[in-house]
């Protein structure tokens, strides 16, 4: 069953990446979930490297708030992140995932803060 889970969300992970890319103009927002905690890279595929990272493992998230709580605030410390680091603008790769829970709220988190999708 876990296999199954994981290889569907591989398959629907590289289906997705086939069409999303980041550039340098507009990176690519990658992220990352995993039972405790999630993470999130705004990346440029063109040179290969990450510009701006944030995690729920950061001292900048309540470890004691629920998890749709510390994926918003994920998204709002990456956004700020990303606007300091001169990105205003990203293309969302949820990994696969369904644009639901935690995946939404990090992604309202980070367009409450100012970066466009």
């Amino acid at each position: 069953m876990q296999d199954n889970k994981i290889l569907r969300r591989n398959k629907i992970r590289s289906r997705i990446r086939k069409t999303i890319t980041g550039t340098t103009e507009r990176p690519r927002l990658s992220v990352f979930r995993s039972n405790k905690s999630i993470y999130a890279q705004v990346i440029d595929d063109l040179k290969g490297h990450t510009i701006v990272a944030a995690s729920s493992r950061e001292s900048g998230v309540d470890a004691k708030a629920t998890k749709v709580d510390q994926a918003t605030a994920v998204g709002k410390m990456l956004a700020e992140k990303a606007k300091a680091a001169g990105v205003s603008v990203v293309v969302f790769d949820r990994g696969g995932y369904l644009y639901h829970g935690r995946i939404k709220a990090l992604a309202d988190g980070a367009r409450e803060a100012g970066l466009q999708f």
